[in-house]
């Protein structure tokens, strides 16, 4: 299974005007938007299929052709943040040629590849950092996404916050061999990339795979923006109060949205288990967050001391 998540701040949200955001999710005609307040806000679109008959890869080794749907979908989280997802299950194919569209059309979220695929090849191919234009292209169909929903915003009154977006990409190897989770694998590549390998056991849906990426993908997208809002603030450098002032989007908009594992699902359990063993989320976050309550006490601190002398 491989995916790709593009998360970023949602703008243009008024929470003044009532709206839950249902709308800017609710992107197939006739079908429910999941909607979930407990243990936090949440939306999820219903998803959509995508067509794609393209190279899967690698680049100069032998040619994989991948013939099939795609899942795409949209969600926001705590009416902050907007992801579009992209995600397929890649099968080898039962026939040697290519078949009429209704043979896809009836195994949804499936694409078939024809030719010989050696799965390790295919594997590190998907995973690839830099992959060919022409290649499968899972992170314009998930952007696709991100962007219909933005565009359906209406304007609100929040301040002006930028946020860069920045995307995960995703493969899940299946097998037989175990039955839970094994040999998770993050890797930052850039400022606007990441990507996550694991194993899953075989027969795990992709759709719960999927849930736990993209629960990974937003909270890499709130710590890799809150490294940003701090390294701005220029703590040290600027005065107080201009600190403060370049603190509060932070404060306002990323800080209330941090609950790693809120499924609460044995998949995504364990997923945070493995990535705050080598990754260090949740220490990288909470070191940030006591900085910005330090700079928060000393502001309250010299502000009191000021207000007692006059």
């Amino acid at each position: 299974m491989v995916g790709v998540v593009d998360t970023g701040l949602l703008r243009g949200r008024d929470p003044s005007a009532g709206d839950d955001g249902r709308r800017l999710v609710d992107l197939v005609a006739g079908e429910q938007v999941l909607v979930s307040t407990r243990p936090r806000s949440s939306l999820r679109s219903p998803e959509r299929l995508v067509g794609v008959d393209c190279p899967l890869g690698p680049p100069g080794g032998r040619q994989v052709r991948g013939i099939g749907t795609v899942r795409q979908r949209a969600l926001i989280t705590d009416h902050e943040v907007v992801q579009g997802s992209a995600f397929v299950k890649v099968v080898p194919a039962p026939y040697s040629s290519r078949q009429s569209w209704s043979h896809y059309l009836a195994r949804p979220g499936v694409i078939e590849t024809v030719g010989r695929a050696d799965a390790h090849e295919l594997d590190a191919a998907l995973a690839a950092a830099r992959r060919a234009p022409s290649t499968l292209d899972l992170g314009t169909i998930a952007e696709r996404v991100t962007d219909e929903v933005q565009s359906a915003t209406r304007g609100g009154s929040r301040e002006p916050f930028r946020a860069a977006r920045v995307r995960l990409r995703w493969v899940a190897r299946m097998t037989g061999e175990d039955d839970t989770l094994s040999e998770v694998r993050f890797d930052a590549v850039d400022d606007r990339l990441r990507v996550l390998r694991f194993i899953v056991p075989g027969g795990t849906p992709p759709g719960p795979v999927a849930a736990v990426c993209e629960d990974v993908a937003l909270h890499d997208w709130l710590l890799t923006t809150l490294i940003a809002n701090v390294r701005k603030a220029a703590i040290g450098l600027e005065t107080r109060a201009e600190t403060l002032r370049r603190l509060l989007p932070a404060i306002d908009h990323l800080l209330h949205v941090w609950m790693p594992a809120a499924r609460a699902d044995d998949l995504t359990e364990r997923m945070w288990i493995a990535l705050e063993r080598h990754a260090g989320f949740t220490r990288q976050w909470n070191t940030l967050v006591n900085r910005i309550r330090d700079q928060l006490s000393v502001g309250v601190a010299e502000a009191l001391s000021a207000a007692t002398r006059t």
